[in-house]
């Protein structure tokens, strides 16, 4: 393998990344969310921020035309890579054969798409990075998450305001159904800004890496789907207390206030003030659907 870092490292130049759209008649979509990286310099950054060492299999979510993936065969042992787009996905052996030779031996390509996927495959993943696509990056990110326990460690580049949106924290302006849902399995953090320059088409905005870092979700009785229940319907309407977000759920105001009251929470505080694991204690209380009987607190 070559070092990550060498300049003979047969990553990806912006002229190389055009003549290859051109060559597969390529035309980013915005549908797609399609903005391919043209620095190589940033597919080091971000290969050396995630921490890839030579024992990791990484996770690739829509590696285009491969920019990012070069980077990652330098390094790890394997990359699965989930391409969505047939023209890309058949194309991405080839341009890893050709600029990184043997490399190419551990490299599986996927093609699907990563909402849809039900299995990782072996070998598991130990690792994700991705550049993920604007238009998806939240449900793709909550998806893979949700679908494999193996992976420990993730980085993964947004547009800036998802990145605030994923990684905020209780009380703050952005804080909302993002950063609960990805906390209940994660630390998240920002790791960097990332500038609309080093992409083909360069977006409008700044990209924001974010890193996660896995842990054990809430220790609750609640199942996940039902705690993911209750915040998004603490959310649906932000400015609503507690105690009537949450009436159609509970059936009512008050019973709402009860469940609240028995988990331990104020039933006037606003979603937004409240960590995953206060979602995870009201969810307790509250019934599955289909069931009007509050637990007992």
């Amino acid at each position: 393998m070559t070092a990550p870092g060498s300049h003979d490292d047969g990553l990806l130049d912006p002229s190389t990344v055009r003549e290859l759209a051109g060559r597969l008649g390529l035309r980013p979509t915005k549908q797609r969310g399609q903005n391919f990286v043209i620095d190589a310099n940033t597919v080091r950054r971000i290969v050396a921020t995630a921490r890839v060492g030579p024992e990791d299999v990484v996770l690739e979510i829509g590696p285009g035309l491969g920019s990012l993936t070069l980077g990652l065969l330098g390094v790890a042992r394997h990359v699965t890579a989930i391409e969505i787009d047939p023209l890309l996905a058949g194309a991405l052996p080839d341009t890893v054969r050709a600029r990184a030779g043997d490399a190419a031996d551990r490299l599986t390509v996927v093609e699907a798409d990563a909402l849809r996927v039900h299995s990782l495959g072996e070998p598991a993943p130990t690792l994700v990075v991705a550049n993920l696509p604007y238009n998806v990056a939240v449900p793709v990110l909550l998806h893979v998450l949700a679908l494999s326990a193996h992976w420990r460690r993730g980085l993964v580049m947004v547009q800036l305001e998802v990145a605030d949106r994923l990684c905020a924290q209780p009380g703050s302006r952005v804080y909302g159904v993002p950063s609960v849902k990805a906390a209940w399995y994660a630390e998240v953090t920002r790791a960097g800004v990332v500038a609309p320059t080093v992409f083909w088409p360069a977006p409008n905005v700044d990209s924001g890496l974010v890193s996660l870092v896995r842990r054990n979700p809430p220790d609750t009785t609640a199942s996940r789907e039902h705690v993911f229940a209750v915040v998004d319907a603490a959310f649906a309407q932000r400015r609503k207390m507690l105690r009537a977000a949450l009436a159609g759920m509970a059936g009512s105001s008050a019973a709402a206030s009860a469940a609240i009251e028995a988990a331990g929470i104020e039933p006037t505080v606003r979603g937004e003030r409240l960590t995953v694991t206060d979602f995870a204690r009201i969810a307790e209380q509250l019934p599955e659907r289909g069931s009007r009987r509050l637990r007992p607190g």
